[in-house]
């Protein structure tokens, strides 16, 4: 078994051997498009900052400007209405992420299948 695995021939060489990990590497690198990765992770970004500020803001907003200033609610009930308009924010965000990845998806398996 020593023998084996001090073989230079062996698999177990082979795969622990620095140079052939750092060409599986790259192979592995050339698949994936750098291009691509960033436009994700841009996209994923400016939803995340979206998801935080919007609903967040538009609770404030709507209960301070809309319901209490403007309709005249009462606190208690611009709290709750606002609550809706905070939750139907988030609904719009989510599905409004979910289109947007659907398509940069297909759009990727596209481009991919013309190269």
């Amino acid at each position: 078994m020593t023998n084996e695995i001090l073989n230079r021939n062996s698999p177990l060489i082979n795969i622990l051997n620095l140079s052939n990990l750092s060409s599986s590497l790259s192979s592995l690198h050339s698949f994936r498009n750098d291009g691509s990765l960033v436009s994700v992770l841009k996209t994923l970004l400016f939803f995340t900052l979206l998801m935080i500020t919007l609903p967040i803001g538009l609770y404030f907003a709507s209960k301070s400007f809309f319901f209490e200033a403007s309709l005249g609610y009462s606190s208690n009930d611009s709290y709750f209405y606002a609550a809706i308009v905070a939750v139907l924010a988030v609904h719009v965000v989510l599905a409004l992420f979910v289109y947007v990845a659907w398509n940069e998806g297909s759009h990727q398996c596209r481009e991919g299948k013309q190269d």
